[in-house]
């Protein structure tokens, strides 16, 4: 009988072996024994897990998993689920997220989100970037509205394609300008953190090299978590990747780690495609 050939591990960008500096890199974000519940269905089970600020941290696993669900949890998405119970704490700069002091709306301005699918507002290109600053009182004349949506595109690598555009609709640009449009308007309201899930999932393979480039020159200005499916993509972007099987964080370090000399059975059964 023919067995199937041995599957190679994803290439991984050289990287200096883990230092006493990593050690201390400054944690924006932590989850600390987070469960979430869909009514009885347990998706997320006693999770820990760091967001450095530093890097870019990509959650990586199965579909149906749970990466997406505690994602969520990081800026309360998941406030808006019927049903939906969290449990345990998440912190920013050391400060619950949930309960009474954190008010949501500023949550999710200092915690951006950039969802899988495209979503420009039924708006022109400005005002789709204009539209955060606006009600959150960043901009108060139109000389630094005009700013602001200036510096958010050219950090989006965009401001070059769309610069004599601006009053076109954001939903005529392409599939991969719309999703950078998307991440120039996550950005526009200065968030500390950028939340990604599947950005790329529908994008084809040249916006989704762009995406690539945009999250490596973003790193280090925002802390990023990322989750993906695609495991090339989390070798290429991240600096650090969590694992996680049926609701549970398997394994977490280094991304360098993980898909070279993963710890656990599970992670490298899944990285070498014998599940998933």
């Amino acid at each position: 009988m023919s067995t199937a050939p041995a599957l190679k591990m994803p290439s991984v960008a050289p990287r200096k072996p883990e230092t006493p500096e990593d050690e201390v890199k400054s944690v924006k974000m932590k989850a600390a024994g987070v469960n979430v519940h869909y009514g009885d269905t347990w998706a997320v089970k006693n999770v820990n897990l760091d967001v450095m600020k530093e890097d870019v941290t990509a959650l990586i696993g199965p579909s149906g998993c749970g990466k997406s669900t505690l994602l969520r949890c990081f800026n309360r998405m998941n406030d808006t689920i019927p049903g939906c119970r969290v449990t345990g704490n998440i912190t920013l700069d050391d400060t619950p997220i949930y309960g009474g002091n954190m008010d949501v709306v500023q949550l999710r301005a200092r915690v951006g989100m950039v969802f899988q699918k495209p979503n420009p507002f039924p708006k022109s290109i400005y005002d789709n970037v204009a539209y955060g600053p606006r009600i959150h009182g960043l901009a108060r004349k139109g000389a630094e509205t005009d700013e602001i949506v200036q510096t958010s595109l050219e950090r989006a690598g965009l401001w070059e394609e769309v610069r004599d555009r601006l009053d076109e609709p954001g939903n005529a640009l392409s599939g991969g300008q719309q999703q950078r449009l998307c991440i120039a308007r996550a950005i526009a309201v200065d968030p500390e953190v950028i939340l990604m899930d599947e950005p790329c999932s529908a994008l084809d393979p040249i916006a989704t090299a762009r995406v690539e480039e945009l999250i490596y020159e973003l790193r280090g200005r925002y802390a990023i978590a990322i989750v993906t499916h695609n495991m090339q993509q989390a070798a290429r972007v991240s600096q650090r990747t969590a694992f996680f099987h049926l609701g549970e964080l398997v394994e977490y370090g280094s991304t360098e780690h993980v898909f070279t000399d993963p710890s656990e059975t599970r992670t490298r059964d899944y990285i070498t495609g014998r599940y998933g």
